[in-house]
């Protein structure tokens, strides 16, 4: 599976007729998130959540209730966790060299 379908896979965008997002699009979020993907899918799912924020209000009609910033609020929270889990692919660790005992860049 490509990186651009395992971030349409984590932000639910795989209805191929309905797609939330174009192939450029996904690929530009991978490209500013480093080709990681769970970054890519949050900034996906933040942009959802902006366009959420923007275009629906909070809004009752009849028995119709609307509310997209409880709608954007979830994706942010989803958003988050991606960027979390994306983020510990770039924790630093210290290699030391059992036989000399010096660290790995020294």
């Amino acid at each position: 599976m490509e990186n651009r379908d395992k971030v349409r896979l984590l932000i639910t965008d795989t209805d191929r007729e309905h797609e939330i997002f174009t192939n450029v699009e996904i690929d530009t979020f991978l490209e500013i998130e480093g080709s990681v993907v769970k970054l890519a899918a949050a900034l996906a799912l933040e942009t959802i959540a902006n366009n959420e924020t923007l275009t629906l209000k909070r809004i009752t009609l009849l028995d119709l209730t609307t509310d997209g910033p409880a709608v954007a609020a979830e994706l942010k929270k989803t958003a988050a966790l991606w960027r979390a889990q994306g983020d510990e692919e770039f924790d630093i660790y210290t290699v030391v060299d059992d036989t000399t005992g010096t660290e790995e860049g020294e």
